[in-house]
């Protein structure tokens, strides 16, 4: 049996997973954000919960919007305070006595997509989340790719290429967006549902939230139709930079702002002439699995394929 969690900021989320890789079990519970002895209580008593009622020790996968240090093992994360510096995988194997791994969430995210049965056989899968932030995780050969630091995937926190800052007006109009890592410019605050959000403000001076501007876009508000011309440039910008580094086979795309079906007809036709002579533009696809696909994800992260 194969355990997976998503531990967010607000709540944990838990699947059980049978050897057909189908969900038998599921479970959510708000995590204790303040209180890391009652975080760990609080997953190894679920992984001991489900021991009985599936009389097995499963394997445990943990995904979280962070990651490990390379150095000492404690948590990087700023959604969840009580994890936060602390040595969680070593104080997980402690109380329920066994193997833990843990996983930045898109990474988990990125890993569920490409074990879809459709994926399986591309050798490459990108997988980026366009939600209240921008990240990523990259999969190849079936395994994540987590880099010398465990930060392989941070995608966010790459800055606008100089295409993208003149496309956004240069230094006379484009705004350079303070980040949560103390640095401007990082994508995290352009290409995401809020980035969308902000960027509208800037150059139109009125906040509205993602799903208004979209409903404007549609309906022909002269505003909406010129921000999201602006928006989809921008993304296609922005990929096609990646691509020319990462060259998938395919590109996953979650997040709220993944649901907005039109990038999927707007950037095979943009990204092109950003890219190599030699390079065609990756297969770009919406996520299968949507909200579940980080505990899919964690879950898996003990399978050896």
């Amino acid at each position: 049996m194969y355990y997976g969690f998503d531990v967010g900021g607000t709540k944990i989320e838990f699947g059980a997973f049978n050897d057909k890789l189908e969900r038998v079990a599921t479970e959510r519970v708000p995590t204790p954000s303040d209180d890391y002895q009652l975080l760990v209580d609080t997953i190894s008593g679920m992984v001991k919960k489900y021991d009985l009622q599936f009389e097995t020790e499963g394997t445990v996968g943990l995904g979280l919007p962070g990651m490990e240090s390379a150095d000492d093992g404690t948590v990087l994360t700023v959604n969840i305070k009580a994890a936060k510096g602390k040595p969680l995988r070593f104080d997980l194997e402690k109380a329920i006595g066994r193997k833990v791994l843990i996983e930045n969430d898109a990474n988990c995210f990125a890993l569920s997509e490409a074990w879809d049965e459709e994926l399986q056989n591309e050798k490459s899968v990108a997988g980026l989340i366009l939600g209240t932030g921008f990240g990523g995780g990259f999969v190849f050969d079936g395994k994540i790719f987590s880099g010398h630091n465990n930060v392989a995937g941070e995608v966010g926190h790459m800055r606008l290429p100089i295409d993208a800052w003149f496309h956004l007006g240069d230094t006379g109009t484009a705004p350079l967006l303070d980040c949560g890592c103390d640095k401007k410019g990082c994508l995290d605050n352009y290409l995401s549902g809020r980035g969308f959000e902000l960027l509208y403000a800037h150059y139109y001076g009125e906040k509205k939230k993602a799903i208004d501007i979209i409903k404007a876009q549609a309906e022909g508000d002269a505003n909406a139709v010129e921000h999201v011309e602006r928006f989809m440039e921008l993304v296609a910008i922005c990929f096609a930079n990646l691509f020319t580094g990462l060259d998938p086979d395919v590109v996953v795309l979650g997040g709220g702002l993944s649901n907005y079906d039109l990038l999927y007809q707007e950037l095979p036709k943009r990204i092109p002439k950003y890219l190599m002579s030699v390079a065609k533009c990756p297969k770009i696809m919406k996520a299968k699995h949507g909200d579940s696909g980080g505990v899919r994800g964690a879950a898996f992260l003990n399978i050896k394929q």
